[in-house]
């Protein structure tokens, strides 16, 4: 006991000053928001050191950011400009908010024109550009594509709803179709660099059904809405509910291909002890994002797309699967190298899901106590 709070002292410190912003509020309500938010972590944390399970206690936090993300940023648009939908006149003056999705988009019609393809700010306002680059820059070079698990403000939604049945109903996916993401980076990379627009907002993405989305002023946006809303129904709630697998960011998302190779420059991997594992399979049938296959446990190695949840980590009945820091003995305590990750993956969480947290608690109070959210 008093080891496990020594190891998350720490953490209690730098979530105070992260959550406050350096200073208290003298608003009631966001007092509230901050202490119940603190303790919240805080609490979660100090489980996940006490009884060395990492997915368990990452998810609780991870589902609740996915959920008051949402709440937090419909209610700000609203706020901000009176509707969810966007309108050609809020996207000339630079309103729509960055998602990191549109990344990879960006890249190549940057370096070949000096054009970000993206109708938002570059610094200033809510969500610029420059601020999500530097996040995600930020968590790439900590967490690789932990990103996924421990930063994306959506994927907290699919991995919400995989975990609603007891038991998959669809057990057996071919693991071909893990190709599928590649397949979908390509073809909007290239058509975003060919129509310097960005092909998978414009298209494909299902999280428009809870953020934002173009006024449907035309047969061709309401051809969009449609498709978004049916991707989210099929990829984010459904096919996660029947396989209990993350299916929108294992086997769609092309963000999470892009940040697959991030993993390659990450200090931390998860890896599997030989000598232990005993051939059970179970981290195969539990990993959400299809990061484990027969390669992987004959060769002590999760695939490049592994998000390090931690969740096989947890399930392996024999302790044979652990966090590791790459260059470094395999042999050495290995309680020592998950403390090294969770460090940066849950204050990076924490980060991220702060302020969305506390923002969502406001804004609850104020519905219960005036009726309204504003």
């Amino acid at each position: 006991m008093v080891k496990s709070f020594l190891l998350a002292f720490p953490m209690m410190v730098l979530t105070f000053v992260m959550l406050s912003g350096g200073r208290m509020s003298d608003d009631p309500k966001k007092m509230v928001a901050f202490a119940i938010t603190f303790l919240f972590v805080n609490i979660l944390f100090f489980l996940m050191i006490r009884t060395g399970k990492t997915d368990k206690y990452r998810s609780i936090l991870f589902i609740s950011y996915a959920v008051c993300f949402v709440i937090s940023f419909i209610t700000h648009l609203i706020e901000l400009r009176g509707s969810m939908a966007i309108s050609g006149a809020n996207m000339v003056e630079g309103l729509t908010p960055f998602c990191h999705i549109v990344i990879p988009m960006t890249l190549i019609p940057a370096a070949l024109t000096k054009t970000i393809i993206f109708p938002g700010t570059i610094i200033g306002g809510f969500a610029s550009i420059a601020s999500m680059f530097v996040l995600w820059i930020g968590a790439s070079l900590a967490l690789g594509r932990g990103f996924c698990s421990w930063a994306c403000f959506f994927g907290g939604l699919d991995d919400g709803f995989s975990r609603i049945f007891k038991k998959p109903l669809i057990k057996n996916i071919n693991l071909k179709w893990t190709y599928l993401p590649y397949a979908v980076l390509f073809v909007v990379v290239v058509t975003a660099a060919l129509t310097l627009s960005p092909t998978y907002c414009e298209w494909l993405c299902p999280y428009k059904t809870v953020t934002e989305f173009v006024e449907v002023t035309s047969v061709k946006i309401l051809m969009q809405t449609i498709i978004f809303v049916s991707l989210f129904i099929a990829l984010v709630i459904v096919l996660p509910l029947l396989t209990k697998r993350r299916t929108q960011c294992g086997l769609f998302c092309p963000f999470g291909a892009f940040q697959s190779f991030t993993n390659k420059v990450n200090a931390f991997e998860v890896r599997i002890d030989q000598e232990k594992c005993v051939k059970c399979k179970r981290c195969l049938q539990v990993c959400p994002t299809f990061s484990v296959d027969e390669g992987s446990i004959n060769e002590g190695k999760m695939r490049i797309t592994c998000t390090k949840c931690g969740k096989c980590v947890d399930a392996c009945p024999k302790k044979a699967i652990f966090f590791h820091v790459k260059c470094t003995p395999l042999n050495s305590t290995l309680d020592r190298y998950r403390v090294f990750f969770l460090y940066p993956a849950f204050l990076f969480l924490t980060t991220m899901a702060g302020n969305n947290i506390q923002d969502a608690i406001v804004k609850t109070i104020r519905l219960l106590t005036t009726g309204s959210m504003f």
